[in-house]
């Protein structure tokens, strides 16, 4: 009984923390593109953007990391075998790198508080796109496990991973076009 409820927390974890990964980095996105609003409301968005971060990831995401991490450890406990299979080997892998980008977060989230970020908001974009890609990833390996078709799923995986980057270029190009034609009606003085 006890694998069935650390099962159940370990799905609610995950989807809270994935909720606030998702949401946290489009934050950024939002806290960069302040900086082409003028005053007073670039500050004021900056600021609101700030606790909103702080809020997110202290609030939601942590604890969303957490309940995930240390569910994962009582299924592990309950089902020790299951250490010594390789799809488990290669999920840990992608679970490493989605904590490492969680940490890289709370670095990123540092740097837009003290204005130095350099990251712009179409390169926030591509990396909101990260956790998708583990994400997927991480499902398909609990789901498929040794039985993964490894071949179909490098190539789903990096055809996700190109249309992220065209859909991305294409946004950008979008707002770029938007931005011109505004800047067409605005009558010259």
């Amino acid at each position: 009984m006890a694998y069935f409820w650390f099962k159940a927390f370990h799905l609610v974890g995950i989807v809270v923390w994935f909720a606030g990964l998702f949401y946290l980095v489009r934050l950024f996105i939002y806290h960069v593109e302040a900086d082409e609003q003028p005053e007073p409301a670039c500050t004021i968005l900056k600021n609101q953007y700030q606790l909103m971060e702080k809020r997110l990831y202290s609030i939601i995401t942590t604890p969303g990391m957490l309940v995930t991490v240390a569910m994962a450890i009582g299924l592990l406990t309950t089902e020790p075998e299951v250490l010594k299979q390789g799809w488990l080997h290669v999920k840990l892998a992608f679970v490493v790198l989605l904590l490492g980008y969680h940490h890289y977060c709370k670095r990123l989230m540092r740097q837009l508080e003290k204005n130095e970020c350099k990251w712009s908001s179409q390169q926030l974009r591509a990396l909101n796109e990260a956790p998708t890609v583990m994400l997927v990833a991480i499902v398909l390996l609990a789901v498929f496990k040794n039985n993964l078709p490894t071949n179909a799923t490098v190539w789903a995986i990096f055809g996700m991973i190109v249309a992220m980057a065209a859909t991305i270029q294409l946004y950008a190009k979008k707002r770029r076009l938007d931005k011109e034609r505004l800047m067409a009606q605005v009558p010259q003085e």
